[in-house]
């Protein structure tokens, strides 16, 4: 059996193919095997899931217990036989926050490759948030507002805000249900008292964390054993008839906090007697729950609704590839036009101001002190700046960075993707400023770039103020103390007076670069 690290592709997927996706989370391991058809696409062939609560006393002392290893590589072991059963040629195994965060997490990764030779990669919050957004919007139509995406594993809590589809921000918190019922003793202290203050904690953490303005929403969906199991009781206390299934169940905000005080009341032996709810998560339901409610209240958002599929089914779709191209072999320039489509962003206008900012470059650029990796980012900018006019346009160049930060298909590099998404966001109101987390954190050579490239980005935009690509060329000239511009219509006569009072007043960040006043004139 050939075995693939998650992301590594031998060539594009064969029909037939059997895969596997392995899981290895805080609290459960779950097995996915799937075969692949080009028409049909993944059809599940088989499942399993082991609990062996690798993430057990892991609060207490920031190692793996011994005992739960061995739990793990026993369940990892079965898991593997399956997949030789099921004729599994391929296999992605990740794993989640326990052993990210456990010091002897390498490790574990270790006797994982040796004694069972499955290739685990440890893989942090971020990509585990991406790979359970992936399956999400694989199964639910995003395309309408803001939707927040939720998954509570044992050890931490993914959040992603999308808008129309689009990741906008993700955060990672450790609102694991093992890990927050070993911080508060819920199992073995007055369950009520445990959760009050379970709630309070992850109330204030929410509110420092989640700025109302991006997470407010509708429409939360839940991934995760915390949520399947509160879908699967809130179904059976509706006298439905009980199902395996509870995907696209929606449960009200008071649901969770009836369900939640009811079963706060009970002992943990009292718990595994619940319909819906499994025995081996009766210890841990309450913290899952608890930060549920908490969460919705939060986003302001009225129900929660299910989704039966998460990591796992995000690892087989990386496996299978959604795209026929490897995007790491496609054009930049292509990837970052077709992202201008999807934000139904206006092409006109962002291919005009990518022309102009790089007319102005190469004119200035040089005398700027700009380097030829500063042209690349500037291009980029110019056709990606307005992206956040799809959230609002009142923030969007702020919702512009944001979704540069987060979007899979744009293929940079790490430091350009942060370049672009600076530059993009200081396009307009503000200029770079140290006061911002993620400007104060560059290097000081890449703090001058994002200067020196916002400032060229800033005029172009402004020799567009109406939208109309009135402006054909412009011509600069550099003086002791001033920088001026002169720009010339596309047709004799043209009134440029709105894009030259546009560009007067984007001007600020350019001539502080400079240490010149910019003058902009028509010719």
């Amino acid at each position: 059996m050939t075995l693939a690290l998650v992301g590594k592709r031998t060539g594009d997927p064969v029909p037939g193919e059997r895969l596997g996706a392995i899981d290895v989370g805080s609290n459960s391991i779950r097995l996915l095997v799937a075969e692949y058809d080009p028409a049909a696409g993944l059809t599940v062939i088989d499942e399993v899931k082991d609990q062996p609560r690798l993430a057990q006393g892991l609060a207490a002392t920031g190692r793996l217990d011994q005992a739960a290893m061995e739990r793990a590589i026993d369940a990892l072991r079965r898991m593997r036989e399956v997949c030789q059963r099921r004729g599994v040629k391929r296999i992605a195994a990740v794993a989640t926050s326990a052993v990210r965060e456990a010091a002897n997490g390498k490790e574990f990764v270790r006797l994982v490759r040796e004694q069972l030779d499955i290739p685990l990669k440890v893989i942090d919050g971020d990509l585990e948030a991406q790979l359970s957004f992936r399956s999400v919007a694989h199964h639910f139509r995003l395309d309408a507002g803001r939707s927040v995406i939720a998954d509570i594993g044992g050890g931490s809590l993914e959040l992603i805000s999308a808008v129309k589809g689009m990741v906008e921000t993700k955060v990672s918190l450790p609102f694991g249900a093992v890990r927050l019922t070993e911080m508060f003793h819920a199992d073995k202290r007055d369950p009520r008292k445990a959760v009050t203050e379970l709630r309070a904690m992850a109330r204030k953490q929410f509110r420092k964390e989640l700025s109302h303005r991006k997470w407010q929403t509708e429409t939360v969906i839940g991934s995760g054993g915390s949520f399947t199991n509160l879908g699967r009781m809130a179904v059976a206390r509706r006298g439905l008839p009980a199902s395996d299934s509870v995907h696209g169940v929606s449960v009200s905000v008071s649901e969770v906090e009836q369900l939640l005080e009811w079963l706060e009341t009970m002992t943990p032996e009292r718990r595994r007697q619940v319909a819906g709810l499994s025995p081996h998560r009766a210890d841990i339901i309450l913290a899952g729950l608890a930060v549920t409610v908490e969460l919705l209240e939060r986003v302001e958002a009225r129900e929660v609704i299910v989704s039966a599929f998460g990591l796992r089914e995000g690892l087989l779709l990386a496996m299978i590839g959604e795209e026929t191209v490897d995007p790491k072999q496609q054009d930049p320039l292509r990837l970052a036009r077709e992202f201008v489509e999807r934000c139904q962003g206006d092409r006109r206008h962002v291919e005009q101001v990518r022309r102009l900012a790089l007319m102005l470059f190469d004119q200035v650029g040089e005398r700027m002190g700009c380097g030829p990796d500063e042209r690349r980012i500037l291009e980029y900018a110019g056709l990606l700046h307005d992206v956040g006019q799809i959230v609002s346009y009142r923030q969007h160049h702020k919702h512009s960075q944001q979704l540069i930060l987060n979007a899979d298909r744009l293929n940079f590099s790490a430091r350009d993707r942060v370049l672009v998404a600076l530059v993009s966001r200081y396009h307009r109101k503000k200029g770079p400023s140290k006061k911002h987390d993620l400007f104060a954190q560059l290097p000081a050579e890449d703090q001058a770039v994002v200067r020196r490239v916002s400032g060229l980005l800033r005029l172009a935009d402004g020799l567009d103020r109406g939208h109309t690509a009135v402006v054909d060329t412009v011509r600069t000239r550099l003086t002791a103390d001033k920088l001026f511009v002169t720009v010339a219509p596309r047709l004799a006569g043209a009134d440029c007076s709105l894009e030259v009072w546009g560009a007067e007043r984007k001007a600020d960040v350019l001539a502080k670069v400079l240490e010149r006043e910019v003058v902009v004139k028509t010719g």
